[in-house]
């Protein structure tokens, strides 16, 4: 991926952080979802009292993406961080990593996390979920 593209991913990850609803830890955490398609689907995380029902940033952005037909995903960006100050990388939670698992190949789904336009590392989702369980599983051929 292009770091132009990247630059972009990451800067509309952070525009997410103004709505996170996150009045219990006050983490914020935004996302860029990037389609095959080319569109750009977005998410912030979504707290609530009872814990359970919570939705991090990158599932609301799958979830977007799959309540609209996309199914076909090249990469995502991942930022977060206390009050929405970003300090450090945010990198998704092991439910978020399994959604990914699900409608992305492991070999070439790229996860950005960033903590400016300028700071940021990018990982394949194989790196941050090495033999993970999938589709492929169930098919009689690991995808992992």
């Amino acid at each position: 991926m292009e770091r132009t593209q990247i630059k972009e991913l990451i800067e509309t990850a952070i525009r997410q952080l103004d709505y996170a609803y996150v009045p219990y830890s006050h983490f914020h955490v935004g996302a860029a979802l990037l389609a095959e398609n080319g569109k750009v689907y977005t998410g912030c995380n979504i707290e609530n009292a009872a814990y359970t029902p919570c939705n991090c940033a990158e599932r609301t952005a799958f979830f977007k993406a799959v309540s609209e037909g996309v199914h076909d995903f090249r990469a995502i960006c991942v930022v977060g961080g206390m009050h929405g100050q970003l300090s450090e990388l945010a990198p998704p939670c092991g439910v978020c990593r399994q959604v990914m698992m699900e409608f992305c190949d492991p070999e070439t789904f790229e996860i950005i996390l960033a903590v400016s336009p300028e700071e940021y590392q990018v990982f394949r989702l194989k790196e941050l979920l090495p033999m993970g369980f999938g589709p492929g599983n169930l098919k009689g051929g690991a995808r992992a």
